[in-house]
């Protein structure tokens, strides 16, 4: 199968529990290592007939004893050599670094998997966090490391539900998480940028529910997050009203674009891309049944055309998923700065403006002349310049173009208030300082026409069916 994925030009990553194993707490079954040695495969606590739950699964294995580093490593080295697989996520990462207890970035288990010749040149993904105290490591792992970043997932949710105070840090987000990655030698790859994951609700229910909804799992409601961060719009669940239904059509699509357009690598929970939903439950890891299983008969294909094409888009684009983290500066020979901030009325961004708690839309300019490294054939890696309007007021909000030293021509490419596709031919709308009416709710985005042709990619978009 992975050979096949490999001629297929995909990659496979593989998703490793290495923190707990599946025979729970003191009242669990004895299956495997609680019968060979208890005292030293698992964390106990002080008095030895407990265990200590990093995990939440009743148990904790522990990576401080080498023959269980070496039994982690021995499968690590199995699955890369044997199976050819390109990499792993780690589940409750921060677990698998813990020493005495706390958390430690310099501990053994990083140690033994950076001087390791086989391991250290695959992927190396964390899920930062685990249960126990300062569990919560997002930005915290060594270089070589990527993360899941739970920052990026909760900032963009509150962003687009309209929490307020939430610009600044949608800026820091969106451009790859600079104030987490940038100072420990990483590049933007080090975020793995996500809105929905198998933890958690689906983007339809992101959408759809203020509250958790697991009582089919049979702990009175009690599990799961509660904290979900999401808006149902003025109905719980499944609704008949056209109103409501066109706000969850529209927020959907903002979340996918925000997220495929985001600096850093991102993640898609299957079944997001054709609106699946678990009825509300955020903690389906219990059910096998229609609650966690994908409705393909009942799939929206106008959704899943769309993220199709977004996914095209963005690879399409180098200025969307750059190498190299933005410098703020003129480029030399140009005048403009690789990246760019604006107000609605087309000003550039002040730093008191950044933290107005009422603030929740802005202009964002990349300039594609500012990638700063070399293609494949060692060629200087170029791009179109693009400008992207975010609006997540309820109102709508009329934007000004910025300044002719950013673009003396802007041609539509997408508005998510209007448009269900990427336009195939983006159609020349705006020139500096012209106006575009930006919906509530919704993201538009515009490609730059200032520079040569030849410095570019073609823009052709794949051939799609309609929606």
């Amino acid at each position: 199968m992975v050979k096949s994925l490999h001629k297929a030009g995909i990659e496979v990553i593989i998703d490793v529990v290495y923190n707990h194993t599946a025979e729970g707490n003191q009242f669990g079954p004895t299956l495997s290592f609680r019968g060979i040695d208890n005292a030293s495969y698992y964390r106990l606590a002080e008095d030895k007939r407990y265990y200590m739950d990093y995990t939440g699964t009743g148990n904790t294995l522990n990576t401080r004893m080498p023959y269980v580093l070496q039994l982690i490593m021995d499968s690590l080295r199995y699955w890369i050599q044997e199976m050819h697989v390109d990499g792993f996520r780690f589940d409750l990462a921060a677990t698998l670094a813990r020493e005495l207890h706390e958390v430690n970035r310099l501990g053994a288990f990083f140690d033994i998997i950076h001087q390791d010749p086989v391991i250290s040149r695959v992927k190396l993904i964390a899920e930062p966090w685990d249960i126990g105290e300062d569990g919560y490591q997002v930005g915290k792992f060594p270089v070589g490391w990527a993360e899941w970043n739970g920052l990026y997932r909760d900032c963009i949710r509150d962003y687009w539900r309209g929490a307020e105070s939430r610009l600044a840090e949608f800026a820091k987000r969106i451009t790859g998480s600079a104030d987490l990655y940038k100072n420990d030698y990483r590049s933007p790859g080090a975020s793995i940028n996500f809105i929905t994951a198998h933890d958690g609700f689906t983007l339809q229910d992101l959408v759809s529910f203020n509250e958790k909804h697991n009582e089919a799992n049979g702990e009175n409601n009690k599990d799961g997050d509660t904290n979900n961060h999401s808006c149902n719009y003025g109905v719980e669940g499944p609704t008949k009203d056209l109103e409501i239904l066109e706000i969850r059509k529209r927020q959907k699509k903002n979340l996918l674009t925000t997220l495929l357009l985001s600096q850093g690598v991102p993640m898609l929970l299957s079944g997001d891309e054709l609106g699946n939903s678990q009825f509300g439950n955020n903690n389906a890891y219990c059910q096998d049944n229609e609650i966690s299983w994908i409705k393909w008969s009942e799939k929206d294909e106008t959704l899943m055309a769309f993220v199709r094409q977004l996914i095209w888009f963005r690879k399409s684009h180098p200025a969307f998923s750059r190498r190299r983290w933005f410098q703020e500066q003129p480029i030399r020979g140009i005048g403009v700065e690789d990246i760019a901030w604006f107000t609605p009325d087309g000003g550039e961004m002040k730093d008191e403006q950044w933290n107005e708690g009422y603030a929740k839309s802005l202009g964002l300019y990349l300039n594609g002349l500012g990638l700063r490294c070399l293609d494949e054939k060692g060629r200087k890696l170029t791009d179109k310049d693009f400008y992207l309007l975010f609006n997540a007021h309820d109102q709508e909000l009329e934007f000004t173009l910025p300044p002719e030293k950013f673009g003396n021509k802007w041609l539509k490419v997408l508005d998510t208030a209007t448009d269900n596709e990427l336009l195939s031919e983006p159609t020349p709308v705006l020139t500096p300082t012209d106006k575009y009416k930006v919906q509530a709710r919704s993201i538009v985005l515009f490609q730059g026409e200032h520079i040569s042709p030849e410095s570019h990619p073609p823009d052709t978009l794949p051939e799609l069916s309609k929606p």
